[in-house]
Formats: C-alpha cells, structure tokens, sequence
C-alpha cells in the first residue's frame, strides 16, 4: 500500500472492506464527499488527508479487523499495517472522540500508543463524522446524537454515560469547524445513487 495520502486509493480501500458491513460504506462515502465540500477549513497541506482519513475511518468495522472489538482501535492497527501515513492512523484512531468509550472499554492504554493531534484536522474528521448518518444521510449534529441515544438506548450504563460525556467536545468540534466555515454553514452531500 502507497503511504502516501491518496484519496482514490482511500475510497477504494474503504469499498473493499465496507462493502456489505451495513450502511457503513454509505456513511463513509457522505462523510468523504463532506470532507471535500469543507476542506476550506483545514490548512491546504492537509486536505487530502483529511479526505483520505473521513474515507477511512469506520474501515475498523470490517469483520476481519475485528481484533478489539473497538472500530476506531482495529482500523487505526490495520491501516497502521498497510503503511498509511501516521497522522491518517492516528485520526482513525481518535475520530469522534473515541477516548470517551475507549476508556470505558479499558482500551485507553492502547489508544494512547496513537497520538491524537486535535485541532482543525481532527474537528473536521469530527464534523463529517457527525453530521453524516450510519446510513449515509446528512443531519445535523442534535439529529445525529438523538439517533445514536435511540440506537444504543439498550447499552451498557457505563456506554451511555461515555456517549453522554462525550457530546460537549462534540458539540465544540462541530461548533468550531462551522466558524471555519463562515457564513456557508449549510453543506449538503449529494445523495448516494441506488446501486441495488
């Protein structure tokens, strides 16, 4: 694999492994067109990464990279193995806020072995992360967080609680990234076409 930050080769990688794991090719897909539409907000340097990063970041869902159990940790390792670049791993590793659960799965330890980097990159991964739904449809960030409390309404307590602590830095990332934006806030993915 190139370890350069290829965008094709991003989406092609995120095709081969999403394909057939529910909608998630879908949602990354949005999220990866998303990416594009704001990429205005992050130094012109790191675009195609922050591209290749959306592209890839539920690539952990994968069956056969089931290794934790933890999406974001199991994609971090495999696309880590493939020779990716170190920031992209490091932003699939902590998408969304994924030290929140991290923690409550006693996988923090492990997180930490990837350097999470914030700033603009990061709430951008962040922003089109949670503006996109599993099945590939753009929301807003409350419409976002009331699905996944209808979603996960049957978790463990310690679970909820970490999502629940977990929605101000979302709301903060998401908050900053739309400063970025100015005043074009609003973007709007192209929908997906049926491919049934």
């Amino acid at each position: 694999m190139s370890t350069d930050t290829d965008v094709d080769a991003a989406l092609e990688l995120a095709r081969e492994l999403l394909s057939g794991v529910g909608d998630r090719l879908a949602h990354s897909t949005v999220a990866a067109r998303t990416a594009e539409s704001i990429a205005r907000t992050v130094p012109a340097a790191d675009r195609e990464l922050l591209v290749c990063a959306v592209a890839l970041h539920d690539v952990g869902y994968a069956p056969e990279l089931r290794r934790s159990g933890f999406h974001p940790l199991d994609g971090a390792r495999h696309l880590e193995a493939l020779g990716w670049p170190s920031r992209l791993v490091a932003l699939v590793a902590h998408h969304s806020g994924s030290r929140f659960m991290a923690r409550t799965l006693g996988l923090e330890e492990h997180l930490d072995a990837y350097p999470d980097e914030g700033g603009a990159l990061a709430d951008a991964v962040l922003y089109c992360d949670m503006t996109t739904t599993p099945d590939g449809r753009r929301v807003s960030l409350a419409e976002r967080l009331q699905d996944a409390h209808a979603r996960h309404r049957e978790a463990p307590d310690a679970e909820r609680r970490a999502r629940r602590e977990r929605e101000p830095f979302l709301r903060a990332a998401v908050a900053r990234v739309q400063a970025r934006l100015g005043p074009a806030r609003q973007i709007n993915a192209i929908p997906l076409p049926q491919s049934r």
